[in-house]
């Protein structure tokens, strides 16, 4: 079953899919959105769920380190409804307190990218990664 894995931002959506089992995240791509006129990136996503024949969504809710919500974690919960009603697949929704961190961590001491300017434009990808991996490890029935 694959997974679309999704990093929502303000201005951006990085993306990440599983593979055909399950097991693994790779990147995909970082969508461009502009809450302000409405824009949120579904002709981009509906491309990526046909190619990928995806089953379903995960979506990381940034809550704050106290555990707490706010903004950001409604406006995941928000582009969730709209996947739901554009695309009727499930959602589901994973803890993403520091996966932007961890992500900015591992692209400059695991894959050498120091330049700030590099490293901005692929980690929101990253960051879905982490989500969608840290989704399958959690359901992998094996565990």
């Amino acid at each position: 079953m694959r997974l679309l894995g999704l990093d929502v931002g303000s201005k951006t959506v990085g993306v990440a899919i599983s593979d055909p089992l399950g097991i693994t995240a790779q990147e995909l791509e970082t969508i461009k959105i502009d809450e302000s006129k409405f824009s949120f990136g579904m002709r981009q996503i509906r491309k990526i769920v046909r190619k990928y024949d995806v089953e379903g969504f995960v979506l990381g809710l940034p809550k704050n380190m106290d555990g707490s919500s706010g903004h950001s974690v409604e406006r995941s919960k928000q582009y969730g409804e709209r996947l739901k009603e554009k695309f009727d697949l499930p959602v589901y929704y994973v803890d993403e307190r520091l996966t932007t961190v961890q992500a900015d961590r591992i692209l400059v001491e695991e894959a050498g990218v120091h330049d700030r300017v590099e490293r901005k434009k692929v980690i929101d990808q990253m960051a879905a990664v982490l989500i969608l991996q840290n989704y399958l490890e959690a359901t992998r029935k094996d565990n």
